[in-house]
């Protein structure tokens, strides 16, 4: 009895989802205000006075109007930012989206167990993907522990989209197929689908019931490693999903015109738990700098990666792990946290397997031969040759800066986060002579559905603290002023936006909003400084905060001549 209560009174992962705040839609009067502020760092008076204006025009004028129309679609939304954003941020995209939407990053197992070592990759692999499967049986039954701020629960809807879950390219517009459901919910797939030298294999991880173990996953992955290694290689068809998005949409509309079973073949990979990917680099990777594996990792061979799924988990050579995901479906705090479950467990088993090594009469993998024709072939090389010329333009440095970490920031009492991403306006103001306007990301998931927010990092109270910095007449007691009047607005501002206080997703429902009526754009996002302070998508630093944890990720810039600065903060490091 007293074991069913303990039960009964266990949280599920879900629980809270209907119980949620909808997502507010913030007050027009301070969105302007505060837009009004955030682009002063990047106008000469004249230049200020006229968005003045503009801004002032539209909060009289359209922009009630278009409040009033959002209002009432948010009546009759839990979250009115939701669909939009999906769309305009991700599947409306056309731009290649492996390479520049995914995010990517590398495992910290070197730091501890598993430092690179030839001949480990398959039996690592095997285990590695034991626990992913643990990690997903928890998400099956619900006993994934709900995240919560102090006692507030929040939105855990992005876990349902790291499993089974795959982009499929469209003419204008891709779509997101989510195959996951929870035991309660019904049946789901139980594949995953092994890519190595151009060909990719599938195989039921389940067997009986039971879940396969590390020794039984072992032999499916060196049944498939010793045909690929002697067999010709496959045709390579993974690497279109590297293509621009129309492009790849038509490739795949012919594809399945050559034959209807490469249909059934491309579900099976939609469909498949995740793709595991058996990479024959061999990067180099410190402790102290991970450059070159997230580089692989990010911007490596295309025909063993399926850039629209959710979850490739890339296996080297020499026994070192990385995953590539795509972005549309959830953000990286959901791969943060599978990716800090298995480096705990491979850390607490000592990197081994203790259990048994009896192997059970499974089926053998099973191959996905695809159709394919010269016209597809040519398509897969021309993928691949844009591929790697974007590419090539990325230049990506992993380093560990050893010299201190959060403990010494919160000794003086200044917030970790706030403190790097004001050495970063720092950097930028030194290294360019002016400010950069800057993304940082902020989580909404207090709300329904809740996803992000931009946080403006280069404030004006940032930028006076820059100037004091680079002029030897200011006091280091002036300079101490301005830092700490720096450090209380970018609290305030995360702070903000992490409750429905931000103001770039307001904006661009009113944006869109305008568009949806057909109605003109409005000034206010015409105006070139909407543009130069980052409106539209166009700020040169795009930041994000993976974490206080030994995980740690990649997205390309959101510019073509800009910075993306991705960071993680341990006691001792960044």
């Amino acid at each position: 009895m007293e074991n069913q209560l303990a039960k009964l009174s266990e949280e599920r992962t879900f629980q809270y989802q209907d119980s949620l705040p909808s997502l507010p839609v913030p007050s027009l009067e301070e969105s302007l205000k505060k837009y009004l502020e955030s682009v002063k760092p990047f106008a000469n008076e004249e230049e200020y006075k006229k968005t003045e204006a503009i801004v002032q025009k539209f909060q009289n004028g359209i922009g009630e109007k278009l409040q009033q129309k959002l209002l009432e679609r948010a009546k009759e939304k839990r979250n009115w930012l939701e669909d939009w954003w999906l769309n305009v941020a991700y599947l409306d995209v056309r731009i290649p989206s492996q390479l520049h939407v995914n995010f990517g990053g590398a495992a910290s197992h070197i730091e501890h167990y598993w430092p690179p070592k030839e001949g480990t990759q398959l039996e690592r692999g095997s285990i590695s993907l034991w626990h992913i499967l643990n990690y997903w049986q928890l998400l099956r039954k619900e006993k994934l522990p709900v995240h919560k701020v102090g006692n507030t629960p929040l939105d855990m809807n992005q876990f349902r989209m790291l499993f089974s879950t795959c982009k499929v390219p469209g003419i204008t517009r891709d779509s997101l197929i989510n195959y996951f459901r929870t035991e309660s919910e019904g049946h789901c797939p139980s594949h995953i689908a092994v890519m190595c030298r151009g060909r990719v294999f599938v195989f039921d991880v389940m067997h009986e019931g039971c879940l396969m173990t590390p020794p039984e996953i072992l032999r499916q992955l060196t049944y498939i490693q010793k045909k690929c290694h002697s067999e010709p290689d496959g045709p390579g068809v993974a690497a279109l999903t590297s293509e621009e998005r129309t492009r790849w949409a038509k490739a795949r509309e012919y594809l399945i015109s050559l034959n209807p079973e490469n249909l059934t073949m491309l579900e099976k990979i939609q469909s498949s738990l995740l793709v595991f990917c058996l990479d024959d680099g061999s990067p180099h990777v410190t402790p102290e700098d991970y450059s070159q594996v997230a580089t692989k990792v990010l911007t490596g061979d295309p025909t063993v990666r399926w850039g629209d799924k959710s979850y490739n988990l890339i296996s080297f050579s020499n026994g070192v792990f990385g995953c590539n995901c795509d972005h549309a479906p959830y953000d990286a705090m959901v791969i943060v946290s599978i990716s800090y479950y298995v480096d705990q467990k491979i850390f607490e088993s000592e990197g081994r397997w203790t259990g048994s090594d009896k192997v059970r009469d499974i089926p053998l993998p099973e191959e996905l031969v695809f159709t394919v024709d010269e016209k597809v072939l040519n398509d897969i090389n021309q993928a691949k040759a844009q591929y790697f010329k974007q590419a090539s333009d990325l230049q990506l440095l992993v380093y560990a800066f050893t010299s201190f970490g959060k403990k010494l920031t919160k000794k003086k009492k200044l917030h970790p986060d706030t403190f790097v991403q004001l050495a970063l306006q720092l950097a930028y103001y030194r290294l360019h002579g002016r400010p950069g306007c800057c993304y940082e990301t902020a989580m909404t998931r207090y709300f329904y559905h809740g996803r992000t927010e931009t946080v403006r990092s280069c404030t004006v109270e940032a930028v006076r603290w820059c100037q004091s910095m680079q002029d030897p007449s200011t006091s280091l007691f002036e300079q101490q002023h301005r830092m700490l009047e720096a450090f209380a607005k970018h609290n305030k501002m995360m702070k903000d936006c992490s409750t429905g206080k931000g103001f770039d997703r307001h904006l661009l429902g009113l944006s869109l909003i305008a568009k949806e009526k057909c109605l003109p754009v409005p000034e206010l996002f015409t105006d070139p400084l909407f543009s130069r302070s980052g409106g539209g998508g166009n700020f040169v630093l795009s930041t994000s905060l993976i974490g206080y944890l030994r995980v740690q990720g990649v997205v390309v810039p959101m510019v073509h001549n800009g910075y993306g600065f991705f960071y993680h903060i341990r006691d001792d490091r960044l």
